[in-house]
Formats: C-alpha cells, sequence, structure tokens
C-alpha cells in the first residue's frame, strides 16, 4: 500500500472519508471562520449560552450526535442548566426561555431549512420585536456556520466517544 493509500485510509471510518483529516487546509478555512463568526457573536453582545443554544437547536435538526456531544458540553461549561437542555427540540412549548433566545432558536431553524419562506419572515419579524441588526445577524452566521459544521461531522460519520467524566 502507497504512502497516499495509507494515509487516506487512516483518514476513513465505516468506509467514510473523514473530510477534515483528507483537507485539512479547507477544514481549517472552516474553523477560522468559526472563530470570526465566534467573536462577531461576542462583539454583538451576545452571551455564550445562546450561541451554544443555536449551535444545539441546529445540530438537533440535523442529527448530528458528533456536534450534539461537543455543544451540550460547551453550553454546560457556559453555565447552561441540564433542564433547558432536556427541553430544547421543544423550546415553543416552554417560558424557559428568553425572548431574544426564543428569536434566535427562530432564526437558527429557519436558516436550517431555508426553503420555508413563511418561517423566515416569522423569525425575522419575532427577531426584530427583540434583536438588533448585529444580534441578528451574528445569529444567522452562527447558524450557517453549525449546519457546515454539522454537514462535515454527518458526512464523515464522526464518532461520539465515551469520555469519563470530570
Amino acid at each position: 500500500m502507497t504512502e497516499t493509500a495509507q494515509t487516506t485510509a487512516a483518514h476513513r471510518t465505516n468506509g467514510r472519508i473523514y473530510l477534515d483529516k483528507q483537507n485539512p487546509s479547507a477544514y481549517q478555512a472552516l474553523v477560522k471562520t468559526a472563530d470570526t463568526v465566534r467573536a462577531t457573536a461576542a462583539g454583538a453582545g451576545l452571551d455564550r449560552i445562546l450561541v451554544e443554544l443555536v449551535n444545539l437547536r441546529v445540530s438537533q435538526l440535523n442529527g448530528c450526535a458528533f456536534c450534539l456531544d461537543v455543544h451540550t458540553r460547551a453550553a454546560l461549561r457556559a453555565g447552561e442548566t441540564t433542564r433547558r437542555l432536556g427541553v430544547l427540540a421543544a423550546w415553543r412549548d416552554t417560558d424557559l426561555f428568553s425572548a431574544p433566545e426564543r428569536a434566535a432558536l427562530a432564526l437558527a431553524e429557519a436558516t436550517t431549512h431555508p426553503a420555508d419562506a413563511l418561517a423566515q419572515e416569522r423569525a425575522y419579524a419575532q427577531a426584530r420585536e427583540v434583536l438588533d441588526d448585529d444580534e441578528i445577524s451574528a445569529v444567522l452566521w452562527v447558524a450557517i456556520t453549525i449546519n457546515a459544521f454539522n454537514r462535515v461531522s454527518i458526512l464523515s460519520k464522526h464518532p461520539v466517544r465515551d469520555t469519563p467524566a470530570r
């Protein structure tokens, strides 16, 4: 087996290519985008918990186990509660989320399902009531970026590994 073939084989799981390992420069460009988006969100005044709620809701909608694992741990580190994380998929049916969080979650869902024009209009209208342009833009960029990472992880079949509790 050639060195290139060995390297390629090492970047596969279940017959899938780990896109991040196969093309590290493309993946690093996505990571750099995420860093910029994180700074944009902070600059717009978005709190880390809100950003992680967006990351989690988009990952729920896309069914990305890897990103759900990563961002659940990040949300908990940021101070999110297990109670709110447990009901995030049904956020519309609870009063546990603030108006800005609800607006951000609606925008995240509209970004993840862009073909639903009516949902987009409703999400924007809701967001306009409680978020300014910088906040709306930052939420949209967070949702766009996590959608991209979801696709990388889903198409690569990144595994969720059991890690010891800390």
